[in-house]
């Protein structure tokens, strides 16, 4: 495939994309200095760590025009997430006063917006305005939570609120009779209906004559006018109105008990049929969806300290960045077992029978970049004698692969990834198991602070995008093993990490499906950097950050996700000049030529320090 250029979407010419082209190494080492040469061809970014421009423009017309000098906004999907952003930042710096920051809540005027497709998504911003200053605090909770609104609600919104269809809440004052008294607007965007606002009295209390004739209704072809305007404005060709259903579709999928084509024009059955997951009596109702992967975990967690009190939790084996940021951060802090080992346990065991208790466990199957296993089964053993939650992201291994809620009471993904493949759309899950022992204190918390932010475009995409999952992960799978072989055969290739070889291959074993293989995801290393420099600077495949996607995504993950702390992350036997690959659905023999010529970039570079 042709290179993608320096700052461009992958996939190219993707609006919405979730990752973007660094096609050298030293275009990610450049992104993380914040050099100029890279930054300023950033079209967009990895979500949540950069702001997608979307957001960006409205955030900034928000500012503009409801902020005083010198703010910023950040843009949030309901007040809720937004007071939860304040809160965050008043935790982080107690000089912050009370009066720096303010939530502006913008939402639809429906007296001015007749669109049924308006009415069924019931748009809506809550924005977070604070002194400039100040945005990096606001940037840090952004980033860790994923509560931030979506690029598309963003580009949405924008819109209304350029045509002021999108107004401050506090502008639509309620009058004595119940109806909305709206500010006026485009003559254009009323509703064709009476006239419900009361009458002036005189003095007399008589009723006052109205001091405009003009009729009560706005004329009915100018009515259908508006609505056809609005509902091509923003309609995107979108039926929206199934997006009940496709969430229905999503959360049955990730149960396990839908795969393929669904009609959403039809109303699912009110019972879902038996599921793939090996627990019983598990429901639709028992999967949640969220905008992102992080969001689902930073809330799961939230759940969990509202359940069972504030106790540390655990974060156990190398985890993603933000993960263990939310442990840290949200609650009463954790403790890390970085290794994810026998001997971690053994010394978490010690812990345990010492009188120690947690909140959680919490741990990737398997973990990024390392592919390492945790021992599922010894975990739940002593969650069960030691009573503490496990929480497991199985984001990487994903259930056609691994089953884990057996051993989990709350199962987490990123759906962006391989349930999505098309990197073009955002989403998270998490899934109560029904025979866990804090099911039914999960549920009565969920069922008062869980809010459905979940984007209705977002949510057509994904289910449009989740249809034939099952079928693309099983040739992900067979084509990660045909890179795995070429790699571990090759002299110059140090190690290879990969389910089915590591150490923990009898972790993952143990909850691999009958028909299961080891995912698409693996991680080398060369004997020298400079090798792995020339290999990913050859090798002509899409090359960013994110992973699950249905062509073949290559990085310098280490590099990317801790650029600032690659001691610490040695420390933990994960190099910095490793090369992590998501393996896609390309043809096998593409592949091998794309990789044997990229290992002979790498062997070039030996025969020169010969």
């Amino acid at each position: 495939m042709a290179i993608i250029e320096l700052g461009e979407s992958i996939p190219a010419l993707t609006p919405h994309a979730s990752s973007v082209s660094l096609p050298t190494w030293s275009d990610n080492i450049g992104y993380e200095e914040g050099q100029a040469r890279v930054i300023s061809k950033m079209t967009t970014g990895y979500p949540r760590f950069f702001i997608h421009k979307a957001i960006v423009a409205f955030a900034e017309d928000v500012a503009q025009k409801i902020g005083k000098p010198g703010c910023q906004a950040m843009l949030f999907p309901s007040t809720k997430t937004a007071r939860s952003c304040v809160s965050f930042m008043h935790s982080r710096d107690s000089s912050i006063t009370a009066g720096q920051i303010q939530i502006i809540d913008l939402v639809l005027d429906k007296q001015r917006a007749d669109s049924e497709m308006l009415k069924k998504v019931s748009p809506s911003i809550s924005a977070v305005i604070f002194p400039t200053p100040l945005f990096p605090l606001a940037k840090q909770y952004w980033q860790h939570s994923g509560d931030g609104v979506s690029s598309r609600r963003a580009e949405f919104c924008h819109g209304l609120f350029l045509d002021s269809l999108l107004v401050e809440k506090t502008a639509l004052q309620p009058v004595s009779n119940g109806f909305q008294k709206a500010c006026k607007g485009p003559r254009r965007y009323q509703r064709g209906s009476v006239d419900k606002t009361p009458s002036k009295m005189n003095k007399d209390g008589q009723e006052s004559p109205k001091v405009s004739d003009q009729p009560a209704t706005v004329p009915l072809q100018e009515a259908r006018e508006s609505t056809q305007f609005l509902e091509e404005r923003f309609g995107r060709n979108l039926d929206v109105s199934f997006v009940d259903n496709a969430k229905s579709a999503i959360r049955r999928r990730i149960a396990g008990s839908l795969m393929g084509e669904v009609d959403l024009s039809t109303a699912p059955s009110s019972k879902m049929s038996s599921n793939m997951r090996g627990v019983v009596e598990l429901s639709e109702d028992d999967v949640y969806l969220y905008p992102c992967g992080m969001n689902s975990i930073f809330h799961t967690h939230r759940m969990m300290l509202e359940a069972r009190g504030s106790l540390k939790s655990i974060s156990f084996g190398f985890p993603y960045v933000d993960t263990l940021k939310i442990l840290e951060k949200f609650g009463p802090g954790c403790i890390f077992y970085g290794n994810g080992s026998s001997e971690d346990l053994d010394d978490l065991e010690k812990r345990l029978k010492g009188g120690e208790r947690f909140l959680t466990l919490i741990c990737e199957f398997p973990g990024n970049p390392m592919l390492k296993c945790p021992d599922l089964q010894r975990i739940r053993k002593m969650a069960d004698k030691y009573d503490f939650s496990v929480i497991v992201d199985e984001t990487i291994g994903n259930f056609i692969n691994v089953h884990v809620l057996p051993y989990a009471d709350v199962v987490v993904s990123s759906l962006t990834k391989i349930f999505s493949g098309e990197c073009n759309v955002m989403g998270g899950s998490a899934i109560f198991n029904p025979q866990g022992r804090y099911y039914q204190a999960l549920k009565k918390v969920a069922d008062v602070e869980f809010e459905d932010n979940y984007w209705a475009e977002d949510v057509i995409f994904m289910e449009r995008n989740s249809r034939h999952f099952v079928s693309r992960i099983e040739r992900i799978n067979e084509n990660a093993e045909l890179i795995c072989d070429i790699l571990r055969g090759h002299p110059l290739v140090k190690e290879v990490f990969y389910p089915k070889h590591n150490s923990s291959k009898a972790c993952y074993d143990a909850c691999r499906t009958p028909k299961g293989g080891y995912g698409g995801l693996l991680s080398f290393t060369f004997y020298t950097t400079a090798q792995a420099i020339a290999f990913y600077d050859r090798i002509e495949t899409a090359k960013g950050p994110s992973l699950g996607t249905n062509f073949t995504l290559t990085s310098p993950y280490v590099i990317l996700a801790h650029f600032l702390e690659l001691d610490w992350a040695a420390r933990f036997g994960v190099p910095a000049d490793l090369i992590r690959i998501s393996v896609g659905l390309e043809d096998a023999e593409e592949l091998k030529s794309t990789f044997s010529d990229a290992l002979k970039a790498a062997e070039a570079v030996s025969l020169e320090d010969s």
